[in-house]
């Protein structure tokens, strides 16, 4: 199978966003505004198509339809329907960039979500020839609508063990407004999935508004997507 390619001349791609939920609404109007194309799948497409008139994203009936035309795919889903897709969309994912914005969590029982493993390896090793890049899981919906928080760009971590493909997401997340930040191999998502948990684990347990996420603070020197 022949997959398309991104327009290098303008930095454009088409993006299909598999999950209609939070995160996924919240990035398909994102990336909207950055300026790319994004078709967006649901388990129910009426809420894809929910998603779709609000944000401006094409709907898609399936998974498969939305991904006809991608060259990358954002998994903006539930760790629990990551196998369904994975079972059903594995062959179409193969050799296109899948970014994987999922997380893992147990309110109940957190620690045992931080056990050396992570949902991007295990994409990796169920679909070798994808190009898994982990990003997006360190936000919440709020601040990957708006990644700014009093002035100040939130950080966007990305990992990968494709060069090429980070080098896109990075300019991806750049573009909608995140600091980039090129933090390593795809075995540092089981780092990113914890600070995900860490993150969800304070809005929960203090009640607080999800609308936080992370800034590293210090002498950084030049962006990490230079």
């Amino acid at each position: 199978m022949r997959l398309p390619v991104a327009d290098d001349r303008r930095g454009e791609m088409d993006i299909a966003i598999i999950g209609a939920g939070n995160v996924g609404r919240a990035l398909a109007g994102s990336i909207i505004r950055a300026g790319h194309a994004v078709t967006i799948s649901a388990s129910n497409p009426a809420h894809a198509r929910a998603v779709a008139q609000a944000t401006g994203a094409q709907p898609a009936n399936s998974n498969r339809e939305a991904m006809q035309r991608a060259q990358a795919v954002v998994l903006a889903i539930p760790t629990p329907a990551l196998e369904q897709v994975l079972a059903g969309e594995g062959d179409a994912l193969a050799g296109r960039i899948v970014i994987d914005a999922t997380n893992r969590v147990d309110p109940t029982n957190p620690g045992k979500m931080i056990d050396g493993s992570s949902n991007a390896e295990y994409i990796q090793q169920r679909i070798p020839e994808a190009r898994v890049v982990k990003a997006f899981n360190t936000a919440l919906a709020a601040r990957m609508d708006e990644p700014t928080v009093d002035g100040m760009q939130l950080d966007g971590y990305v990992a990968s063990d494709d060069e090429a493909a980070k080098a896109q997401v990075l300019a991806l997340v750049g573009a909608i407004g995140f600091r980039p930040i090129d933090v390593g191999q795809l075995s540092m998502a089981r780092a990113l999935e914890a600070m995900a948990l860490l993150n969800i684990t304070i809005q929960m347990q203090h009640n607080l508004p999800w609308e936080a996420g992370f800034r590293l603070v210090g002498p950084m020197g030049r962006t990490f997507a230079e």
